[in-house]
């Protein structure tokens, strides 16, 4: 099946159609040609086309109606006019009922293929949000992990896997990985599911106070203990406790869980007998555990009963292609909490974050698509809603490895050809993601001595 572009092409005068038509042709576009408006509402209803280009005078059925017929029934479609009597007034008009652009005849073909090329890029860029956003669709309800990485998906069939078996599980991710969520998937999936899940930090807790939230205490066991308290192994018991930063757990502590552990029973401080428990451990660290255990931070045969099954979540400066699909995960997410009616977010926000490394991972990529939701007024996420230092990364890149600081005009002449170079020569696409108009980037490209790159 051949995936190119569609392209319908509509003009009354044979030769012409017939130029465009051995034109688009040779790009290697699907085209339909015909000399009638009104063939052309008609197949406008029986099919969808990419890019309607159309002259605007015509008898019965003119441009104008094909327009607004390719507008009602095609939306994310793009219209380019032709004309051999172009008006101010009649550009205007079209561009206003929404025409990608408007071409004067005589046309030249260069210029005929350039505009096509723009416009089917643009509505390749739209499709792919829209499928971007259909993919979200799926991850609403459950514990899901939103990824289309190969290594995440990888790590997604081991959980699964895993899940049922009852088995203790270590995860180790830089923080912000999701190492959390992965514990939650596990126990989601698993036998327990309809028992409790219980997170908890073991590094940021005094001693006594982790002892008095994992194991619980008798009535009178210290001053103030004015009655008897579960602590979470006991109260996560038919379901899973998350050991978040074990690591950080004192090691008196680590003695004490790897009782629990071996004798699947729990001891509340001030107890004499024990209570027999049934928990999942799943424990999680952004630390080396190995270092940790060299240094005596951590306990070997601890390391052992939690270490069963191991998996490393990497951070998502190592897969990069899942920052666009999180993007929209989260846009959804926040458009709804904050109730705002905004379902885009514009090409050079996805380039910048495709370009930053995200030390704070998935967590700082969420804040930066809240901050975002929250500061926009329209229906789109621009760069100006981008927190101040990742707006700044385009000219960061650009400074000269000498260690000489470039003047204004070299770093505006090199990430536009940087711009340039990753919309793919894309002129149109190149304006769109640096923010000004086809004229205004036109005018900087002759500046700047760049009109043939």
């Amino acid at each position: 099946m051949n995936n190119n572009p569609k392209i319908l092409i509509v003009d009354d005068e044979k030769i012409a159609l017939k130029n465009l038509e051995h034109v688009i042709k040779k790009e290697g576009y699907n085209v339909t040609a015909t000399q009638s408006g009104q063939n052309a509402l008609k197949h406008l209803e029986e099919q969808y086309f990419d890019v309607v280009l159309t002259d605007l005078r015509m008898e019965k059925v003119d441009g104008m109606q094909i327009l607004k017929k390719c507008r009602e029934l095609h939306p994310d479609a793009e219209v380019i006019m032709i004309t051999g009597y172009a008006t101010l007034e009649s550009a205007v008009n079209a561009m206003k009922h929404g025409a990608f652009y408007y071409i004067a005849k005589p046309f030249k073909l260069d210029e005929v293929r350039k505009v096509v090329k723009e416009a089917t890029e643009k509505v390749r860029l739209k499709k792919e949000n829209t499928s971007l956003r259909e993919q979200i669709e799926k991850y609403q309800g459950k514990v899901r992990i939103i990824t289309q990485d190969s290594s995440m998906q990888g790590l997604l069939d081991t959980a699964k896997q895993i899940a049922p078996t009852d088995c203790n599980v270590l995860i180790n991710g830089e923080s912000g990985t999701g190492k959390e969520l992965f514990a939650r998937y596990i126990h989601f999936n698993s036998k327990r599911s309809g028992g409790p899940f219980f997170a908890i930090n073991c590094g940021a807790f005094t001693e006594e106070l982790l002892g008095n939230e994992l194991f619980g205490h008798e009535k009178g066991a210290f001053t103030g203990a004015t009655e008897m308290k579960k602590g979470l192994i006991e109260t996560a018991s038919g379901g899973t406790l998350f050991l978040d930063e074990i690591t950080e757990m004192p090691p008196s502590m680590q003695v004490k869980l790897l009782r629990v552990i071996q004798e699947r029973e729990v001891l509340r401080v001030g107890a004499t007998e024990p209570v027999k428990i049934d928990v999942r451990f799943i424990a999680a660290t952004n630390r080396d555990i190995q270092d940790a255990i060299k240094s005596k931070h951590f306990r070997q045969d601890l390391y052992f009963r939690l270490n069963v099954v191991s998996l490393r979540i990497p951070p998502l400066s190592e897969r990069k292609d899942d920052i666009p699909l999180l993007s929209y995960y989260f846009l959804k997410k926040y458009t709804a909490i904050m109730k705002k009616d905004l379902n885009e977010i514009s090409q050079d926000v996805i380039a910048l974050l495709m370009n930053y490394d995200f030390p704070g991972n998935v967590r700082e990529l969420e804040n930066i698509i809240e901050r975002g939701v929250a500061l926009s007024n329209g229906n789109t996420i621009e760069s100006g809603h981008l927190p101040e230092d990742l707006r700044e990364l385009s000219i960061r890149t650009f400074r000269k490895k000498e260690g000489k600081i470039p003047s204004l005009e070299e770093q505006e002449t090199a990430y536009i050809k940087w711009v340039l170079s990753e919309a793919g020569g894309n002129k149109s696409l190149a304006a769109q993601i640096l923010g000004i108009d086809r004229v205004s980037l036109w005018r900087k490209l002759k500046k700047h001595g760049l009109e043939d790159n």
